[in-house]
């Protein structure tokens, strides 16, 4: 099932006329004591469908690394010592089919010069026919972007992201404990997308904070479907950019983790829409799947704006834990994320076709 959508930015602008219908804390204390409708199990061959619509085929992920080969050989030429990783959605398991992919060059270089690096990676990748290379020394990332014509696949190579990289790895770690975490995850990602809520230049959540969401709510589940990593006796440990990551990573020891706990996928889908609709606590609390919990804000010093750092929904990085994924999210945004989180509950509870109704495309007014 294919969806599109369309919102019209304009000048800076948004003709989004969402946010307007919130409804009050009254309504939402009432809505919090709602059972789940009766026949929500029904709607779970339906919602496989979609997930299984969205899965990558294994020839694309041969073609990335058909890619990925090419790009080690170029690279070692020039930095025999050098690594190439992918990171990001396409290494995590929750990438979705026609992704782009996103690489690490890994340099034992302490004072490696990225801007320089990424000049010189540039020269080396046009030289070698791949299209539409770009240098992008001034991002916040420095990047070299790129298009392989034989595979097909656009690419941004970052310089010692290697946070990122053991980022992916605990998310692939948890993908691999309960199938119910990635099923959950590319449907919310393909409902965001759907509803133009997907892109933090426009004040909403990225794809990685809706995969800690999902991550965040199956850990709150009782029985809980997934452990928390992070809180377990450690046996993968690294130290990047004097952060230390640490957390159990032998998670084929833990394939029946979540056996007692019985929901369908349909379930959970309602159940979190349900928990971000009515329940989760905005003004105080700070979601961790570093915890495996809900943490308050102001033991994290959350509470105020700082720059253009609002906290206005509070998404902790398991491993950068002082950077929000949620401070992109403005005063407006939040409340067009709010109404489209009791929207879909909404739809989940009584629409009598959630699995269409959901993933309606949002379209803007065109005053």
């Amino acid at each position: 099932m294919k969806v599109t959508y369309s919102i019209n930015y304009q000048d800076g602008r948004s003709s989004d006329s969402r946010g307007n219908q919130l409804l009050s804390q009254r309504a939402r204390t009432f809505k919090r004591q709602m059972m789940c409708r009766r026949d929500i199990d029904s709607f779970s061959v339906p919602f496989l469908s979609i997930y299984e619509s969205l899965i990558p085929p294994e020839e694309e992920k041969l073609k990335q690394n058909q890619l990925l080969g090419l790009l080690e050989k170029l690279v070692c030429k020039e930095w025999p010592m050098a690594r190439l990783y992918l990171y990001g959605s396409c290494a995590s398991s929750f990438g979705v089919s026609k992704s782009d992919i996103d690489v690490c060059l890994a340099i034992q270089d302490a004072d490696v010069d990225k801007s320089k690096i990424i000049m010189k990676l540039a020269d080396i990748l046009q030289s070698d026919n791949l299209q539409n290379v770009q240098a992008l020394t001034r991002a916040r990332v420095p990047i070299v972007k790129l298009m392989d014509p034989v595979t097909g696949i656009s690419c941004d190579i970052c310089i010692n992201n290697l946070l990122a990289v053991v980022n992916t790895k605990l998310l692939r770690d948890y993908a691999n404990i309960d199938p119910r975490l990635r099923q959950l995850a590319f449907i919310i990602k393909h409902w965001a997308k759907s509803r133009g809520v997907n892109e933090t230049y426009h004040g909403t959540l990225s794809s990685y904070a809706y995969v800690l969401m999902c991550v965040h709510f199956l850990q709150q589940q009782r029985p809980a479907i997934l452990p928390c990593l992070q809180g377990m006796n450690p046996t993968y440990s690294v130290r990047v950019d004097n952060v230390d990551c640490a957390f159990f990573d032998q998670v084929e020891k833990l394939g029946h983790f979540g056996r007692h706990n019985k929901d369908t996928i349909a379930h959970l889908v309602w159940g979190f829409f349900f928990y971000w609709a009515y329940c989760h606590d905005y003004a105080n609390s700070v979601i961790s799947v570093r915890t495996g919990s809900t943490i308050s804000k102001r033991d994290k010093d959350w509470t105020r704006r700082i720059g253009n750092d609002r906290h206005l929904i509070c998404i902790e990085d398991p491993f950068e834990t002082s950077h929000d994924l949620g401070r992109v999210v403005d005063k407006r945004s939040i409340k067009v994320l709010r109404e489209e989180f009791e929207r879909a509950a909404d739809i989940m509870q009584y629409d009598p076709n959630p699995c269409i109704k959901l993933f309606e495309p949002y379209v803007c007014s065109s005053d």
